[in-house]
């Protein structure tokens, strides 16, 4: 059987040059770096979910953690990450808006639609900065076994966790530091807990009300919350006070779950930083009129392909994370 070959339209389309398929030079590379970006996401993601999975019994739970809402006390489980992820996919909306309007020529509306995405995009990363800091301050405190396992506490009459503020005591024990005034030399102190370990110790023992919840998650999907004699029992494990979480101890639970937290919240706030200051410079680019005097704006086009990468990031990382 003799082998056609065709040639015209179908040729020219996969002739090759330096507009495979219609596309230009910097939008195929655009979709060549997305690619490879998303590959990256994955197998961090992928190393999230083997950890997580490896050790469920001892994972935070999401809406135990994330409670905060800025200007607000209360417990809010997820309403503020929730805000976050539809302002994201509000500025991805954004985006499409100009990307349209660059296609009509519509200068003015290429800049209003800009301006918007950029405002969507730096409320984002200004949240997640925020959230960073509440998720590395703390908010209740707890005890680190000699096993690294996380004790935390819990009043027993309202079932809700209680803070090491809410019966620590007070005691008169604590050094007085040295001044650098005073001495000849000096080193300044590294970080040091509100309350030392005797400190809960003596007050846990005062507070019959309060009981310790360990980390292991329970039939019924929650923290398993000892006797008041198993908890004065346990409490013989502990070795130090730890508050807030960050690379080396968590008071929420696993070390793992705030490292996976730091480095892919990380990875993915650094991307949304960055798509911003490529926006800004973008869009002083279309108020000076640059894109106009060049006749289109696939400029706008290519920076919206990465905009839309980093919010549909942003909806797995928060599926891991936050939902699951």
């Amino acid at each position: 059987m003799d082998t056609t070959v065709t040639t015209g339209t179908e040729d020219s389309v996969w002739g090759g040059g330096n507009r495979p398929l219609g596309a230009s030079y910097g939008k195929l590379m655009m979709w060549f770096f997305i690619v490879s970006d998303a590959l990256t996401f994955s197998g961090f993601l992928v190393s999230y979910g083997f950890s997580r999975f490896k050790f469920i019994e001892t994972w935070p739970i999401a809406d135990e953690v994330f409670t905060h809402v800025p200007f607000f006390h209360g417990n809010y489980p997820m309403y503020y990450v929730a805000f976050m992820t539809f302002i994201l996919i509000m500025s991805s909306v954004t985006m499409v808006l100009a990307v349209d309007a660059g296609h009509r020529m519509m200068k003015n509306r290429v800049i209003l639609y800009m301006f918007l995405t950029i405002i969507g995009g730096a409320i984002f990363v200004g949240s997640q900065a925020w959230e960073w800091a509440t998720f590395i301050k703390g908010d209740y405190g707890a005890l680190e076994t000699k096993g690294g396992r996380i004790l935390q506490f819990v009043n027993a009459d309202t079932g809700k966790r209680a803070a090491l503020a809410d019966f620590a005591r007070t005691l008169p024990e604590e050094r007085v530091k040295h001044e650098k005034s005073e001495g000849i030399w000096y080193q300044e102190e590294g970080y040091k807990t509100s309350y030392s370990l005797n400190e809960v110790i003596q007050g846990f023992r005062a507070n019959p009300n309060i009981l310790i919840r360990t980390e292991t998650i329970n039939e019924e999907g929650e923290k398993t919350l000892l006797t008041r004699g198993e908890s004065l029992e346990k409490l013989n494990d502990a070795v130090m006070v730890v508050e807030g979480a960050n690379l080396i101890r968590n008071e929420y639970g696993s070390r793992l779950f705030a490292d996976f937290f730091f480095f892919i919240t990380g990875f993915h706030g650094f991307h949304v930083f960055s798509g911003v200051v490529i926006n800004v410079i973008i869009f002083f680019n279309i108020i000076l009129g640059t894109y106009e005097r060049r006749g289109h704006y696939e400029m706008v086009e290519k920076v919206g392909l990465y905009w839309h990468f980093v919010d549909l990031v942003w909806v797995f990382v928060f599926t891991f994370f936050y939902l699951v």
